[in-house]
């Protein structure tokens, strides 16, 4: 009881968050002026966009299946699709709950241990963070005179803004760190003997063994170039996914392609930020690049990250409505025979 309590407090603080940085995206500006370019909006070009978004959600589900069968798994792609969606529609109420969400549906339909799926996305996770880090990077490069002061008033001011001024309090805090970090080591060293008796201790000793098998498929998989191919295609698509929306208001249709590769970055960390569905973090920050970097007016600039965002809700929503009806309505027949707990565990270690 208490910590569903404590859910639902964190999930009411982090949409208190989105909706104080959607505030303060919108803050100040001429709602009329911004619906009157909601209006005259091309909305064929937002459309338009969700084909590339259609074809990045059946790359993904296609990347996780070649994951999945290097495990040694059998996996159908409308399994995983659907799975993907599911989770998908289950981010945009509560983030991070889409990930197990899609790992519970995939077990149960296709007879395959949870906790290696749970391992196949944290490798899916990481890898496509790698991708983000290089996005970001060659966007930094190519565009850094554009950049450079937009991301120093954006991060770099506020976080130093926070940083103690005293040099002797930085000090005692660094030492502070290290101490509390050598403290808990000891307490951990001396109380394993006791921990390893608790049956929690095995649970999750198995826990992370199937963690550790899920993020070893990157390593092992069997189908390195169409692993590679669905990467590729996944980021291309998000990339069309932000540039085709330009066209929709007069006042971005004049950016590029490079300003599209920015602004993906950009939205890419709205996104992943821990509000639900993205709201107002990609609001805020889809805005102020427009502002800040390319000298989009301000109601332009927000009437696209609005029209932009509400776009992909609508589609995850869509789609994610699909596919909780054809798992529920379609008969299931798992792709794979039903397995041991012996036999779980053989694969798990592998």
């Amino acid at each position: 009881m208490k910590s569903k309590i404590l859910s639902v407090l964190k999930y009411l603080l982090f949409l208190l968050i989105g909706l104080l940085l959607l505030w303060l995206a919108l803050r100040g500006l001429d709602f009329t002026k911004i619906w009157v370019e909601i209006e005259a909006a091309r909305y064929s070009w937002l459309l338009l966009a969700m084909i590339p978004g259609f074809i990045s959600h059946l790359s993904r589900a296609a990347r996780w299946n070649i994951m999945i069968n290097s495990m040694g798994y059998k996996t159908r792609l409308s399994s995983t699709f659907h799975a993907v969606m599911m989770g998908y529609l289950a981010n945009m109420a509560v983030p991070r709950l889409g990930e197990i969400t899609r790992c519970t549906i995939l077990s149960r339909r296709d007879i395959i241990p949870l906790n290696g799926l749970i391992g196949t996305v944290i490798a899916e996770r990481l890898f496509d963070t790698l991708t983000l880090l290089v996005i970001t990077l060659l966007v930094v490069i190519s565009q850094f005179n554009f950049l450079a002061d937009f991301l120093e008033k954006m991060f770099v001011t506020p976080i130093s803004d926070q940083l103690p001024s005293s040099i002797s309090l930085l000090i005692v805090l660094i030492i502070s760190i290290i101490c509390g970090l050598f403290l808990f080591w000891l307490l951990l060293k001396f109380s394993m003997p006791f921990i390893r008796r608790l049956s929690f201790y095995k649970k999750m000793k198995d826990l992370l063994i199937g963690f550790a098998s899920g993020i070893k498929t990157i390593k092992n998989l069997k189908q390195k170039r169409a692993f590679m191919f669905h990467t590729l295609v996944i980021w291309s698509m998000y990339f069309l996914m932000t540039y085709i929306p330009f066209q929709a208001l007069k006042d971005t249709s004049h950016l590029t392609l490079l300003d599209a590769t920015t602004l993906l970055m950009m939205g890419t960390f709205a996104i992943v930020a821990p509000v639900p569905g993205g709201i107002g973090a990609y609001h805020y920050i889809i805005s102020k690049t427009l502002g800040e970097v390319y000298n989009i007016a301000p109601e332009p600039a927000a009437s696209f990250a609005i029209m932009a965002h509400a776009a992909q809700v609508f589609f995850i929503v869509f789609i994610g409505i699909v596919s909780l009806v054809f798992i529920v309505t379609t008969k299931n027949q798992p792709a794979n025979a039903k397995i041991s707990p012996a036999e779980k565990q053989d694969i798990s270690t592998a």
